[in-house]
C-alpha cells in the first residue's frame, strides 16, 4: 500500500476531520504514517481519535511529516501525489494538471462521478439480490455511520457470515472500498441507479450473504436528504441499523450557520420506516451510540435505556464492538 500523510490543519478528531479520522482508523488503500496539524503536533494520532495510541504521529508541517513518515501521498508538494475528496475536481484544474505533469505525480478525484452517458438509472435489481442489504443510517451527519458500516462488515464476516462494504462517499473510496459511488457529486436521476449498480456488481462479485451500506446524513436532516432518501430505494434495505448521538444537541452542518435541533431516537425511527415501506421494508434493527461527549458509565445507562424503551440491540460500535449487530443478522438467515 502506498505511505501516505493526510493534512488536516487545525480540525483533526473533530467532526469537522472526519475524512482524516476515518482514514486514521480503517484503510485498505494507504498506510497512514503521519497526521499534519500544527495544532495537536507531538501527539499519538490513535490517542488524539479514540484515547488509544496507534503509532501514527501527528506533525507540525509538511517538512516534518516527509522526514518522518517518507510518504508518497498528500498533496502536489516533494513529488507527493495528490489525493482529494473536494467538490472541485483537481483532473479540471489546468493549474494542478500542469503542475502534476510537470513533477511527475498522480491526481486523485475521490469525488468524480462517472460521466453522464455512462451512468445507470434505477432498475429495481436489488430487492431481487438472493442477500441481506443493510444500509448503516443515522440521526445526522458525521455521527459514525461509516465507521460502523465498516466494523460492521468486518465482523460479520468473521462470524462466518460473509459481508461486503459499499461507500456511497468519498471517504470510503479514499480508505480503499472496491464498491461504491460519491454519491453526493452524482446528478439527482442517476443517483439511485449508480449505487444500485454497485451493490449488485459487489453481489455478483463477491457472493456475500450480507452488503452493508454506508450511509449518508439523515433522512430527517434539512440539508443532507437525498443521500438518505437513494440509499433506502437503492439498497432495498431487509434491515436498517441507525446511528444516534445521545448527547449531540445539534445538527452537524459543514458550515456552521444555523442551529438546527437533533431528532429524537423515535422520531428518526418513525421516519425511516415510513420511508421504507415502499423500499425493501426493512426495520430499524439495531441501535448504533456515537459517545461523543459521553462517559462510558452515561453510554452503559443509554445502552441499557434504549434496549429497554426499543427492544432493540444497542451497542457503542468503537466501544463494545459490532457483536450485538452480528447476533441480530444471523436471527435474519
Amino acid at each position: 500500500m502506498e505511505r501516505a500523510v493526510i493534512l488536516c490543519d487545525g480540525y483533526f478528531g473533530q467532526n469537522t476531520g472526519k475524512t482524516a479520522n476515518g482514514l486514521v482508523r480503517y484503510s485498505k488503500r494507504y498506510t497512514i504514517v503521519g497526521v499534519i496539524d500544527h495544532t495537536k503536533a507531538g501527539r499519538d494520532a490513535g490517542e488524539v481519535l479514540d484515547g488509544k495510541a496507534n503509532g501514527i504521529p501527528i506533525v507540525a508541517d509538511l517538512k516534518e511529516a516527509v522526514e518522518r513518515g517518507e510518504p508518497h501521498t498528500l498533496i502536489v508538494e516533494r513529488g507527493l501525489n495528490l489525493v482529494a475528496g473536494l467538490h472541485e475536481f483537481l483532473t479540471e484544474d489546468p493549474e494542478f494538471v500542469k503542475l502534476a505533469e510537470a513533477h511527475g505525480v498522480r491526481l486523485f478525484d475521490a469525488r468524480k462521478p462517472r460521466p453522464i452517458r455512462d451512468s445507470k438509472q434505477f432498475s429495481d435489481l436489488t430487492r431481487k439480490l438472493p442477500c441481506l442489504r443493510i444500509p448503516v443510517l443515522g440521526t445526522d451527519g458525521a455521527i459514525g455511520k461509516r465507521t460502523t458500516a465498516l466494523l460492521l462488515a468486518d465482523a460479520l464476516t468473521a462470524a462466518g457470515i460473509p459481508a461486503t462494504f459499499v461507500a456511497t462517499g468519498q471517504t470510503g473510496l479514499i480508505q480503499g472500498s472496491t464498491y461504491g459511488v460519491p454519491l453526493d457529486a452524482i446528478k439527482g436521476d442517476f443517483m439511485v441507479g449508480e449505487l444500485e449498480s454497485e451493490i449488485v456488481r459487489a453481489y455478483e462479485e463477491t457472493k456475500p450473504k450480507a452488503i452493508i451500506v454506508e450511509g449518508q446524513g439523515s433522512i430527517s436532516h434539512p440539508a443532507y436528504v437525498c443521500g438518505t432518501r437513494a440509499i433506502i430505494n437503492a439498497a432495498m434495505p431487509s434491515g436498517i441499523v441507525m446511528m444516534h448521538a445521545p448527547a449531540r444537541k445539534t445538527r452537524s452542518f459543514r458550515r456552521d450557520v444555523v442551529a438546527w435541533p437533533m431528532p429524537t431516537v423515535e422520531e428518526e425511527i418513525e421516519w425511516l420506516q415510513f420511508y421504507t415501506r415502499t423500499a425493501g421494508k426493512g426495520k430499524v434493527l439495531a441501535l448504533g451510540i456515537n459517545h461523543e461527549n459521553m462517559t462510558k458509565d452515561e453510554v452503559e445507562e443509554t445502552v441499557r435505556t434504549y434496549e429497554a424503551r426499543y427492544g432493540l440491540p444497542t451497542a457503542d460500535p468503537l466501544w463494545h464492538g459490532c457483536g450485538k449487530f452480528v447476533a441480530r443478522i444471523q436471527g435474519m438467515l
